[in-house]
């Protein structure tokens, strides 16, 4: 569990830059800031599932509109804060990287299209609910997620999640099978838009960098248009205003077994949000306690309701723009109030979630391998806090990736099972966190036996004290 920094809170009279209101044309500059570096990986969660589930054009726009939509109201609540949900801290909040393998699993295990996504719905709504309740109790259990746990599961998110950018970068699920798939045009469209956005980064100044991948997004579905291979006729075609219904697609479908893989995400992102919530309170020196830990996690779990009611999807806070609030220094949550406001009026534009429909398969899969590849390596920087000498520890990652890697490397191997637990065993995800949870019970909690963390700063030959927790998971 991180601490608290050293460092004194603000006592001054005045009001804490984080509870400052700004005037509306600061708020309205620094809110689109926080959008433009939030966009491009708020939609690129609804852009895969519906990709792998075989939706529609026009039912991948509603997905995309439903999910900026609720991103908006979801962060309004997290950063404005209502009755005992919202931590009022600078929070951006959106669909976790962490529930799309699972959601995956769930909807083709469930048939595929929109029969699929209302039995990943009632999964998602159910674990909504559940965060929602055991907010106040989760905010005392975080000592039993140590380095090596959360830095496990975050390497494993990372690893199961690169397989889907690299399918998506030879074309997409929908052209397995064609010569089409893997052709080397499609190659050289996901390279580009990778080599363009590690350019970006390079020799773009720090706010520049933050938008790496919306920039080689743009770039290159631009490319692709000027060969012909991008398509906007549908974006003409599309209306300018729309409204999200509740459960568009039908009545959500509650089954067991996609509920307890969810329920697994539900836990993860938990861990997550808990990581972000500190690492703010550091950054504003704004006072953390675990009853803003509660609050968050409340406002986790009303957005995830929410986003099953409105056809979205599990809900975190968005580590990418902690780390504008560091760079720019801008630290109302106020500010995040407006990028809310911002979200929820692109929500409303069908156009937007169209134009972002036409982005090519290859370009998304380039973008995205860089971002999963980044979630990825957060996971191997926490695992550096961990003692990887004790053979605990190492037997919890070696065991859990290879649980992981199960179900992407050896397909096979469940198909002969029930179609309801394959909805929680046929995620990398799910079966590597779990595996991660129960063996550092196994070893580290029922043997009460503290795990031992190296303290880098120093680190003697024969003893390592415990390590602070200080670094934030990615959604």
């Amino acid at each position: 569990m991180p601490r608290q920094s050293s460092r004194r809170p603000l006592t001054h009279t005045h009001t804490h830059p984080v509870d400052e209101l700004l005037p509306i044309p600061r708020l309205a500059l620094y809110g689109f800031q926080h959008v433009l570096a939030f966009y491009a990986a708020a939609v690129i969660v609804p852009v895969l599932l519906g990709n792998a589930l075989g939706l529609s054009r026009q039912e991948l726009v509603h997905l995309i509109n439903a999910d900026l939509l609720t991103c908006g109201v979801a962060s309004i609540i997290q950063a404005l804060g209502v009755w005992k949900v919202g931590a009022r801290l600078p929070l951006v909040q959106g669909v976790t990287f962490t529930a799309v393998s699972p959601m995956i699993a769930i909807g083709t295990g469930a048939g595929g299209g929109t029969a699929g996504l209302l039995v990943v719905y009632g999964a998602v709504i159910t674990a909504g609910m559940a965060t929602f309740l055991f907010a106040p109790l989760f905010s005392r259990l975080v000592k039993y997620f140590p380095p090596v746990v959360i830095g496990t599961i975050l390497t494993i998110i990372g690893i199961t999640l690169i397989p889907v950018a690299l399918q998506d970068a030879a074309g997409g699920a929908h052209l397995i099978g064609t010569p089409a798939y893997g052709d080397p045009k499609n190659l050289a469209y996901a390279l580009g838009t990778l080599l363009f956005i590690l350019a970006v980064v390079r020799i773009g100044r720090p706010f520049l960098s933050s938008l790496a991948v919306l920039l080689g997004l743009v770039v290159g579905t631009a490319v692709a248009w000027l060969f012909g291979d991008a398509d906007f006729a549908a974006v003409r075609e599309t209306d300018w205003f729309g409204v999200t219904t509740p459960f568009h697609y039908g009545m959500p479908r509650f089954e067991l077994l996609p509920i307890v893989a969810m329920l697994v995400v539900a836990l993860i992102t938990m861990v997550e949000t808990t990581g972000d919530v500190y690492a703010i309170g550091e950054i504003t020196r704004k006072k953390v306690d675990a009853g803003t830990v509660a609050r968050a996690l409340r406002a986790d779990g009303a957005a995830t309701v929410l986003g099953g009611v409105l056809n979205s999807f599990p809900y975190v806070a968005f580590a990418e723009n902690i780390g504008l609030v560091r760079m720019s220094r801008v630290m109302s949550r106020y500010v995040v109030v407006a990028a809310g406001v911002f979200m929820v009026v692109l929500g409303l534009l069908p156009k937007a979630g169209s134009l972002v429909a036409s982005v090519p398969h290859p370009v998304l899969g380039g973008a995205a391998v860089s971002m999963f590849g980044l979630v990825a390596a957060v996971g191997v920087q926490i695992l550096g806090k961990a003692d990887l000498r004790e053979e605990r520890n190492t037997l919890i990652l070696a065991v859990s990736l290879g649980a992981a890697l199960l179900p992407t490397t050896v397909a096979p191997f469940f198909d002969r099972m029930p179609d309801d637990l394959r909805a929680v065993l046929d995620s990398g995800i799910t079966l590597g966190a779990l595996t991660a949870i129960t063996l550092n019970l196994l070893f580290n909690v029922f043997t009460r036996r503290a795990t031992r963390e190296i303290d880098w700063d120093g680190m003697e030959e024969d003893e390592a004290p415990e390590a602070e927790f200080g670094a934030h998971p990615a959604r």
